[in-house]
């Protein structure tokens, strides 16, 4: 990983670097929690967590990455307090911004800015695949999720939902709704539909999600048969949008296998992050090597 100077959230990730007594570089937690845009620590130590969970299951030692410590707060009145802190290595802070909420844009520039600093093992293209696309799924489930909330405050009742999100498949798919896909690309009933989707149209649908989403708030709409309305439109507009650049149409995307599939390839073939000398040290640095 190298240290090009690169600002996250308009803020230097590069200046909050610290070295500790092996001549290792650190960072923070404390220091890291609010350009990562995460107000509640509690809700930052649980991404520190996934993190030392995914660095172990990378193949590193997660004590190499992750060490417990105290920080002295000021509490004002010339009174401080000693609050838990992390020292985190580098690859200890592009694991946190892989494992953080998704939702957060301070988040997506991070995994960009690590995804240019990270040095790993090429992942076979296989795997590769199947890492993204398990990524969108879980994030266009997050998705899914915030939508329903933001059509049951812009006025959608329980019971229309199913017509609500119809409604944006209805303007994304040139007219065509749930069932009416599944059948199109002989899914099973049983099926979740956004389960048998591949990465290109998870992402679409995705999208459809978020714009919807920020759509309703930014109009404030409260009327439901407006919120229905809304979702069509801007599935048009996505739709639009694929065929402009010249997409492929998603009820012309064949269904993928179904995402369980690939959780369970992932999981008998994980894949192991080989990282330089320096970066594998972590937070042991010359210690580690001289050992």
């Amino acid at each position: 990983m190298t240290d090009a100077p690169l600002a996250i959230a308009g803020k230097s990730f590069e200046a909050l670097k610290q070295i500790n007594e092996y001549g290792a570089e650190y960072w923070s937690a404390r220091a890291l929690q609010p350009l990562l845009g995460y107000s509640q620590w509690r809700r930052f130590e649980q991404a520190i967590e996934r993190a030392a969970s995914s660095c172990k299951q990378s193949g590193n030692p997660p004590e190499h990455h992750f060490a417990g410590a105290g920080k002295m707060v000021d509490l004002g009145s010339g009174s401080v307090r000693d609050v838990d802190d992390y020292h985190l290595s580098r690859f200890a802070c592009y694991l946190i911004a892989q494992n953080g909420d998704p939702r957060k844009p301070e988040i997506a520039q991070a995994q960009k800015y690590f995804a240019i600093q990270t040095r790993r093992q090429e992942l076979s293209d296989q795997a590769a695949a199947d890492l993204e696309r398990l990524e969108l799924r879980k994030q266009t489930a997050e998705e899914f999720k915030a939508l329903s909330g933001a059509a049951q405050q812009a006025g959608v009742q329980n019971r229309m939902f199913g017509v609500f999100h119809d409604a944006g498949y209805k303007g994304l798919y040139g007219g065509l709704g749930r069932d009416a896909i599944k059948a199109r690309k002989a899914i099973p009933e049983k099926d979740n539909l956004l389960d048998r989707m591949n990465a290109t149209e998870l992402a679409a649908n995705q999208f459809r999600m978020t714009q919807t989403r920020d759509k309703l708030a930014h109009d404030n709409i409260r009327s439901q048969s407006q919120a229905i309305q809304t979702h069509e439109q801007v599935g048009r507009e996505v739709r639009d949008a694929i065929r402009r650049i010249g997409g492929v149409l998603p009820e012309n995307i064949p269904a993928d296998e179904h995402i369980k599939q690939v959780e369970k390839r992932l999981k008998t073939a994980t894949p192991k992050l080989e990282l330089d000398n320096r970066d594998a040290t972590g937070l042991l640095g010359d210690r580690k090597q001289e050992a």
